[in-house]
């Protein structure tokens, strides 16, 4: 396991951490999957308030395992609130399930809107909150994670306010490049949200995926191009047993450049998108924005080029279907009302058909709605 320092915080992360969300659903689960992780070199375990008992369960796992508080580095998050008072509540609560003095790092759940980051940076706030904790030494660092827009999260580190941040960044979805480099130039700690699942459901590859991936595997390879940069701290891994850290971690060492054919094997995959999609290929510049009818037609063109183009449907649905069931964790209406008003065709410099590739990715991949997988 190699490991990085996580910004200004100047913790040394293991470059995988063990996210307890899929994991939180008994203690016995938890307590074989956190005893493992922390054998094969995971020193960091990133959690919520909101992932049901996890906090709970984390703290008697960790006196069950003996483990010494200065081994172990704990993450947890709250949700941004216009309640200030109910972050020390909260803060007093997690304390007490985790068993703990104090917490290494304390991240805003979510700072995904522009009226989050006006929450927060007001003059009574819950981060104001959070700061008296860190200056009585409750928590030791605060940092926030992000399923907002670039341009929410840029505003966001540039406050200053803030020492780490975990979001969303992967070889299928590059568009926060800028922001990974932002945060490296201000020191900030880049914790990489679900690159298996969430960056495109890799360990359920499709036959064509893997064909083009080969000789390696599709998650490991995206693995690998995450570790290769050493703008990124770490990356988490979602495990919910402990026969899931396996496979993951057969690249923790492997940090380095990538190689000749790991570099091949992703060239290969951005030259099967564009040969097959041909002029239906959608370049992701964003420019079709703002859509008068508040479509996110970037990233309905971002799950039709992954779909028809290396047949990976079932993310493709995975993904549609949270629009417009996932609030402003996945903000954007669907592809079905688009109204054909044409206000995004003279700003598309790939000259693309925008209403029927929209109607075209409807027609693929609704179905059921989804949720996120904590919510009732």
């Amino acid at each position: 396991m190699k490991y990085r320092r996580f910004g200004k915080t100047g913790l040394y992360l293991s470059v995988f951490s063990l996210g307890l969300m899929r994991c939180c659903y008994s203690e016995e689960q938890m307590y074989a999957t956190v005893a493992k992780a922390l054998a094969l070199g995971i020193n960091h375990l990133e959690m919520a308030r909101a992932y049901g008992d996890s906090e709970l369960y984390l703290g008697r796992v960790l006196k069950r395992l003996q483990c010494p508080r200065e081994k172990v580095i704990i993450t947890t998050k709250f949700i941004p609130t216009d309640k200030p008072q109910l972050y020390q509540q909260y803060l007093d609560e997690s304390l007490k399930r985790l068993q703990v003095d104090y917490i290494d790092c304390v991240a805003i759940h979510g700072v995904n809107t522009w009226q989050h980051l006006q929450l927060l940076t007001r003059e009574n706030s819950c981060l104001r909150v959070l700061q008296k904790a860190k200056e009585a030494g409750k928590i030791r660092h605060i940092g926030f994670s992000t399923h907002g827009t670039s341009d929410i999260i840029k505003a966001t580190i540039e406050t200053g306010l803030f020492e780490f941040v975990n979001l969303h960044y992967y070889f299928f979805f590059q568009r926060h490049n800028p922001i990974v480099d932002l945060a490296d130039k201000m020191d900030l700690g880049v914790f990489i949200i679900s690159p298996a699942d969430k960056g495109g459901r890799l360990y359920q590859p499709s036959a064509k995926l893997q064909q083009v991936c080969h000789p390696f595997h599709p998650l490991l390879l995206t693995y690998r191009f995450l570790l290769a940069d050493k703008r990124i701290t770490t990356l988490s891994l979602g495990a919910s047993n402990p026969g899931e850290l396996d496979f993951p971690l057969s690249v923790a060492d492997e940090d380095g450049q990538l190689t000749v054919e790991e570099s091949a094997a992703l060239e290969r995959i951005t030259t099967t998108l564009k040969q097959t999609l041909a002029t239906d290929y959608c370049a992701q510049c964003y420019q079709c924005l703002p859509c008068p009818e508040g479509i996110n037609i970037p990233e309905i063109l971002r799950l039709r080029n992954l779909g028809v183009g290396l047949d990976m449907t079932e993310y493709a649905q995975y993904r549609y279907q949270m629009f417009e069931n996932a609030g402003h964790w996945f903000w954007g209406k669907k592809g079905d009302k688009c109204t054909s008003c044409g206000d995004c065709l003279p700003r598309c410099p790939c000259h693309l058909n925008i209403p029927e590739l929209l109607k075209d990715a409807h027609a693929r991949f609704n179905g059921s709605p989804r949720r996120r997988l904590w919510e009732d």
